[in-house]
C-alpha cells in the first residue's frame, strides 16, 4: 500500500514539474543548460570526488593526530601479587618525523623483571625520538598528506572533465532535437503548400481548366510530403526522449511535452551559454585545461612517490632520549637520570630500494610525455575546431542565400503557373530545391552547433 501511495506521489510530482516548470512553450538552450548543470545526477555525482578526496586528506593528516597508549598487566596466584604492570605513553608525531613522548611508568610485585622496577610512587618520563637517515625529511605519513592534497586537485581538475562530457552530451541532445524539430516543421509547412495545391487543382479541373492527369502528380507530391513529415515526426520523438534524459529538476526526471519547442535562433545563445565565445589563445587555454592539470597532479603525485623511495635509500637510524623522573621531583631536575636509545638497520645492496627508486623515475618519464603528447593533441583540436567553425559559418551564409534564391524562383514559377506559362511539374521541382536547399541548411546549423559543442568539450570551462 505504502509503495503504490509512493508511486502516486511521485507520478504526481512529476506531473506538477511539467506543468509548473516550463511556463513558456519555448525551452530556450541557456535555461535547458542551467537545468543540467544544477541537478543532472551525473553532474552532481561528479561533485562527490572532491567530498571523497577531502575525506582522504583528512585520513592523512590523522597520521599526525596525538595518541594515548595504556599498556596494563597484572597476575594474581596464591594471594602472592606476583606483578603489576602500568606503561601508559602520550605520544605527539610532527611533520619532520620527530616523535615527542611522556610517559608513566609503574611496576610491583614479587617477581617484577629488575629493569621494569620503578620507585613506589611510579616513574615518570619526557622524552623525543629523532629519526636521523630514514624519515626525517620524508616519511610515510609526510607523503600520504602530500599525495592526499595533490589528489584533492586531481579530483577537482576530473571533476570539471566529468561535468564537461555531461554538458557536451547533453548540448548535442538539443542540437539534434533542434534539427528533428526544424524538419518537421519545414515538411509540415510544404505538406499544408501541397495539399492546398492538389486541391486547387482538383477545382481546375471540375472547371476544366486543367487535365485530369495533373491530379495524380499533384497527389503523388502530398503522399510523398505525408511520408517525409511522417519519418521527421518519428525523429523529433526520438529527440525529445532523449533530450529528456538530461532533464531533471529538483531531483525528479522531466519527460519534455510535446508543446514545448527549440528556441528559434540557438546560435545566438549557444557561445555565450557554453563560454566559447571567449577569444582564447590556445597555449593559454591549455595551461588553465583541466586535463593539462590532471597531468601534472600526477606527475606530482609520482616525484612525491620518487623522492620517497630515494628516502628508502638512507639507513635507517633512529635515536631517542628520555628525561627519568619520580613525579613528586619534576621540581628538581635531575639530568642523570635518562634514558637513551639508538637504532640502525641498513641493507647492504639495496636491491629492492633501487629497483622501486628506477621504477619511479621511469613512471615520471612516462608521465611527461603523456604531458606533452596531450598539449599538442589539445592544442590542434582547438585550432581544428575554431578554423570548423568559421568554414561552416561561411556555409551557412551561403546555405541561407540558395534558400532565398531558391524560393523567389519558386514564386516566379507559381505566377507562370497562374498565369498559364509552367507547369505542375516544374512547380514540384522548384519547390523540391527550395526543401533540399533548407534541409541543408538545417544540416550546416547543426553540424555548426556540433562544433562548437566540440570546441566546448575540447576547452573543458564547464
Amino acid at each position: 500500500m505504502m509503495k503504490r501511495v509512493f508511486i502516486i506521489l511521485l507520478i504526481l510530482i512529476s506531473y506538477h514539474i511539467k506543468a509548473q516548470s516550463f511556463k513558456e512553450k519555448e525551452l530556450s538552450f541557456s535555461e535547458y543548460i542551467g537545468y543540467v548543470k544544477k541537478y543532472h545526477p551525473l553532474v552532481r555525482q561528479s561533485g562527490l570526488m572532491l567530498s571523497k578526496s577531502e575525506a582522504e586528506l583528512l585520513t592523512a593528516r590523522g597520521g599526525f593526530d596525538p595518541k594515548i597508549e595504556v599498556d596494563y598487566d597484572q597476575k594474581d596466584f596464591k594471594d602472592k601479587n606476583y606483578y603489576s604492570l602500568l606503561k601508559s605513553t602520550f605520544k605527539i608525531p610532527t611533520w619532520y618525523g620527530i616523535e615527542i613522548k611522556a610517559a608513566f611508568d609503574n611496576s610491583e610485585g614479587l617477581y617484577v623483571n629488575p629493569q621494569n622496577t620503578t620507585p613506589n610512587n611510579g616513574l615518570t618520563s619526557i622524552g623525543i625520538s629523532i629519526p636521523l637517515g630514514q624519515g626525517l625529511f620524508i616519511n610515510k605519513r609526510m607523503a600520504d598528506v602530500r599525495m592526499a592534497k595533490v589528489q584533492l586537485q586531481l579530483s577537482a581538475a576530473e571533476q570539471k572533465m566529468e561535468t564537461t562530457d555531461v554538458i557536451y552530451e547533453a548540448s548535442l541532445a538539443y542540437f539534434n532535437w533542434k534539427r528533428a524539430f526544424d524538419e518537421a516543421e519545414l515538411y509540415k509547412t510544404y505538406l499544408e503548400y501541397a495539399q492546398k495545391r492538389y486541391d486547387g487543382i482538383l477545382r481546375l479541373i471540375e472547371t476544366g481548366d486543367k487535365p485530369a492527369i495533373d491530379s495524380v502528380e499533384a497527389g503523388i507530391l502530398v503522399k510523398t510530403r505525408e511520408l517525409s513529415l511522417k519519418d521527421a515526426q518519428l525523429k523529433l520523438t526520438k529527440s525529445r526522449l532523449e533530450l529528456s534524459n538530461f532533464l531533471w529538476i529538483d531531483n525528479v526526471p522531466v519527460e519534455l511535452e510535446e508543446n514545448i519547442t527549440p528556441e528559434e535562433n540557438v546560435r545566438n545563445s549557444v557561445d555565450t551559454s557554453l563560454n566559447t565565445n571567449l577569444q582564447l589563445n590556445p597555449s593559454a587555454a591549455l595551461d588553465s585545461h583541466p586535463k593539462i592539470q590532471s597531468l601534472q597532479s600526477k606527475l606530482s603525485m609520482l616525484e612525491i612517490e620518487r623522492r620517497y623511495k630515494a628516502n628508502m635509500l638512507l639507513p635507517e637510524m633512529n635515536v631517542s632520549y628520555n628525561y627519568l623522573s619520580e613525579p613528586a621531583y619534576f621540581t628538581d631536575y635531575r639530568f642523570q637520570d635518562y634514558k637513551i636509545g639508538l637504532n640502525f638497520s641498513f641493507p647492504l645492496f639495496l636491491r629492492k630500494e633501487r629497483g622501486s627508486l628506477q621504477l619511479a623515475k621511469l613512471k615520471i618519464q612516462d608521465g611527461q610525455l603523456d604531458l606533452e603528447l596531450e598539449r599538442v593533441a589539445l592544442k590542434n583540436k582547438i585550432l581544428t575546431y575554431s578554423a570548423e567553425i568559421e568554414s561552416l559559418n561561411q556555409q551557412q551564409l551561403t546555405a541561407a542565400e540558395l534558400v532565398k534564391d531558391y524560393t523567389v524562383m519558386l514564386s516566379s514559377e507559381e505566377k507562370l503557373f497562374s498565369f498559364g506559362e509552367s507547369s505542375l511539374f516544374l512547380i514540384n521541382s522548384r519547390e523540391n530545391n527550395v526543401v533540399s536547399s533548407r534541409l541543408a541548411e538545417i544540416n550546416t546549423e547543426n553540424r555548426l552547433l556540433a562544433s562548437i559543442a566540440n570546441l566546448y568539450k575540447v576547452l573543458s570551462i564547464p
